[in-house]
């Protein structure tokens, strides 16, 4: 797939959040002498009012081939207000105070010439460089790249078809596809743009996978054959009806939990 930036480390959590959400900046220091219990949270931060904005920690402007100019801008420190709903419903004491990185993306413009709005990510790492707010830009725009790869692994190349009884037969079926998934990017220089009509014309060397995909058929007539020819044959009878599959498929914990309440009215409701 080409080098990417999508390698982040576990620490530092990479999201998009909505237009409509508000985040906190973080607390003033306290002067001397003041009494009264030190403020948590600092003023309001509102993604949809520009006028709570203070001035960015970082402003980068990239030049890029498909979006035009992208200007990232990143505020650091900044927090949602949790409550006590959801995955916090148990949590017992003060919430934590969660501080993290905020980026503005804007672009020029989108494939199709539409008006784009800008983009809001969130970054629990705080205190990053221009060059790694920059970086953490380049990673979410990529993510499409891995979107698209792994639908033309469920779609086109049958990742999820087998029933599958294992995980290691899972491991080698994922192998398989990856391995085939390699083999259609390097025969691109041979096969041709078999294009449907609503399609734009490739560049040639540049086609997608699937579009190579299509061209197998003629490839195939050209490749070597290292494997023998298949003998034709009937399918076996299979097990005798009425009788009982003494062979079960193993059942493997998935990892989901129960479901929680959402807040601690509802909670209060269930358990009378």
């Amino acid at each position: 797939m080409g080098q990417t930036h999508t390698h982040l480390a576990v620490d530092k959590v990479l999201g998009r959040i909505r237009c409509d959400r508000v985040m906190l900046l973080p607390a003033p220091p306290r002067t001397p002498g003041t009494n009264g219990r030190p403020p948590k949270h600092g003023p309001v931060f509102a993604l949809a009012d520009p006028a709570t904005w203070p001035a960015p920690q970082h402003a980068t402007t990239t030049a890029t081939t498909r979006y035009g100019l992208a200007k990232a801008g990143s505020w650091n420190r900044l927090h949602p207000r949790l409550t006590h709903r959801a995955c916090w419903i148990d949590h017992e004491g003060d919430l934590p105070v969660i501080e993290g990185t905020l980026i503005r993306l804007q672009v020029d413009h989108l494939p199709g010439d539409r008006d784009p709005q800008p983009v809001w990510l969130w970054s629990s790492a705080t205190g990053p460089a221009a060059a790694e707010v920059d970086r953490r830009r380049q990673s979410f725009l990529r993510r499409f790249d891995l979107e698209h790869t792994f639908r033309l692994f469920k779609q086109t190349l049958g990742w999820t078809r087998p029933k599958l009884r294992s995980p290691h037969a899972a491991d080698r079926w994922t192998w398989l596809i990856i391995v085939a998934h390699t083999q259609l990017r390097l025969a691109r220089p041979l096969a041709e743009d078999l294009r449907h009509p609503w399609e734009k014309p490739a560049p040639p060397g540049r086609l997608t996978p699937a579009r190579v995909r299509r061209g197998f058929r003629n490839l195939r007539a050209k490749a070597a054959l290292p494997a023998g020819a298949p003998k034709p044959g009937r399918p076996g009878p299979g097990r005798p009806p009425g009788s009982e599959n003494r062979r079960p498929t193993p059942h493997y914990d998935v990892g989901k939990t129960v479901k929680r309440d959402r807040t601690l009215t509802a909670r209060r409701q269930r358990t009378g």
